[in-house]
């Protein structure tokens, strides 16, 4: 896997609950309007801190979507998902 370098943010940040790792910086929130089947959801146009899981179809409140989990680097935890844009 190689040397893990994790980048730490500051101000307000968002950050893993399971091992407090630096994912977001409130400055980066698009939107809070989003719901997940564990709860409210943030939509993020940039985190660090995180790796991609495999890309897939998802039914969602609005739809079928193209997505892909994300996972934080440090524990493993999936933290989110994201939008993929298949083009």
């Amino acid at each position: 896997m190689g040397r893990l370098f994790v980048l730490t943010l500051e101000g307000k940040i968002y950050s893993c609950k399971h091992c407090g790792t630096h994912l977001a910086l409130s400055e980066n929130i698009v939107s809070k309007s989003f719901h997940c089947r564990h709860g409210k959801a943030y939509l993020f146009s940039k985190v660090v801190n995180v790796t991609s899981g495999e890309i897939e179809d998802r039914v969602m409140m609005t739809g079928m979507h193209t997505v892909a989990d994300i996972v934080c680097v440090c524990c493993g935890s999936i933290v989110g998902w994201k939008y993929v844009s298949m083009e």
